[in-house]
């Protein structure tokens, strides 16, 4: 490939998406009390699960370093420019340690070619702009022509989300005890989204996991109208089937050029708790 696309590990690309794109991916972190994993290297999914019922605890998450993106994009052939899709600004502080160690690597070799984009999304948004930043490189795409193309898409990336339990919300801080306890015990389900700034908010409460399934996938149809020239990707949280049928149900109500599922990492499932299901698709202009 003629660019060198990258991201990190805010994002949970399908293995077909893997396969096709020779993507560098820097890892973020997890730390579970005096424990430090880089996530999807030191520490896989089922090893994280059982993690969590251990120690009862969710994990800290925390950005790779300045000098962790150096290195990565130091092992690229210089010649080669690299478009760098990073997880949202307003989640993390990943996109500043990207864009700090461009800057690092430019004051040395000032003739490379970088450009950290802040997606404003994360796990399958971030998919979801790797796979057009694919398909616009086997089109010819100049450098110049991408980076523009992947901005203007960025901004018509919508990222959906629904949750099936708070617990995880509760766990690490996010949500108070005792309305969680009020929220599981009226059967409340969030559904949320990526918002314009790229920071995650609760859009619906809806009562029982069947309406808010319904209400997950008629959203869609609120945000685009002509899906036949797009894709939809989605990732579930330790939840294979419910994502296959939602998945299903979503595909015979849309007609989606491609459809791609994958499981949430352990980043994103740290925040999504089991059963939570993420969509990332293109919005009409």
């Amino acid at each position: 490939m003629k660019f060198q696309l990258m991201t990190d590990g805010g994002a949970d690309i399908p293995k077909r998406l893997v396969d096709a794109l020779e993507i560098v991916i820097v890892p973020l972190y997890l730390h579970f009390k005096e424990e430090q994993y880089k996530s999807g290297v030191t520490i896989d999914l089922p090893t994280f699960y059982k993690k969590i019922e251990e120690t009862k605890e969710l994990p800290r998450s925390s950005a790779p370093s300045p000098n962790d993106f150096y290195e990565a994009y130091k092992q690229i052939d210089p010649t080669k420019p690299i478009i760098m899709l990073s997880l949202s600004k307003g989640l993390s502080s990943t996109y500043e340690n990207a864009v700090t160690a461009k800057n690092m690597l430019l004051e040395e070799e000032p003739e490379r070619e970088i450009e950290v984009i802040n997606t404003k999304t994360a796990s399958c948004g971030q998919a979801l702009l790797l796979h057009e930043a694919l398909q616009k490189i086997k089109e010819d795409y100049s450098f110049e022509s991408l980076v523009h193309h992947l901005h203007e898409r960025t901004e018509q990336t919508t990222t959906l989300f629904v949750l099936k339990t708070l617990e995880n919300l509760v766990l690490g801080g996010r949500l108070d005890k005792v309305k969680g306890t009020i929220a599981k015990t009226l059967n409340i389900k969030l559904l949320m989204k990526a918002s314009e700034e790229g920071t995650i908010e609760v859009s619906e409460k809806v009562r029982g996991d069947k309406k808010s399934i319904r209400r997950f996938v008629e959203q869609i149809g609120e945000y685009t109208k002509n899906v036949e020239d797009k894709v939809i990707m989605m990732t579930h949280c330790n939840a294979e089937e419910r994502a296959k049928k939602v998945l299903a149900e979503i595909t015979n109500k849309y007609a989606f050029k491609d459809a791609l599922l994958t499981e949430t990492g352990p980043l994103i499932s740290t925040y999504g708790g089991e059963g939570a299901l993420v969509i990332s698709f293109f919005k009409d202009k």
